[in-house]
């Protein structure tokens, strides 16, 4: 069996051309996929911060609505939620580590 280079080159080629298709489509599908991962982690948080705020606010309606409510009840229906958000706010805003640019070798020292 006699195959010229031409024949050989284009085999090649095509080759190349389906490898090239073939891992484009494969990204493509892995960002969709991160993407549609994404958009649920956005829903199921946005499900859960949704749900937390109905049922502090129910909490706290009950506690101020309730004629005879103790004011411990009604402390703690504002103190635990503004707690449990000072603390989340103060850890997603606190910086914890400085990170310096690595030294250059051969600089002055």
């Amino acid at each position: 069996m006699n195959v010229s280079p031409t024949q050989l080159l284009a085999v090649l080629g095509v080759a190349l051309a389906v490898l090239w298709v073939w891992r484009a489509s494969a990204r493509r599908a892995r960002r969709a996929a991160d993407a549609a991962r994404n958009s649920a982690r956005l829903l199921s948080l946005a499900g859960r911060v949704l749900a937390g705020a109905v049922v502090l606010t129910g909490v706290q309606w009950l506690a101020f609505t309730y004629p005879g409510a103790p004011w411990l009840l009604r402390v703690a229906a504002l103190g635990l939620p503004a707690l449990f958000s000072s603390y989340t706010l103060t850890k997603a805003l606190t910086v914890t580590t400085v990170d310096y640019p690595a030294a250059k070798r051969g600089g002055r020292r």
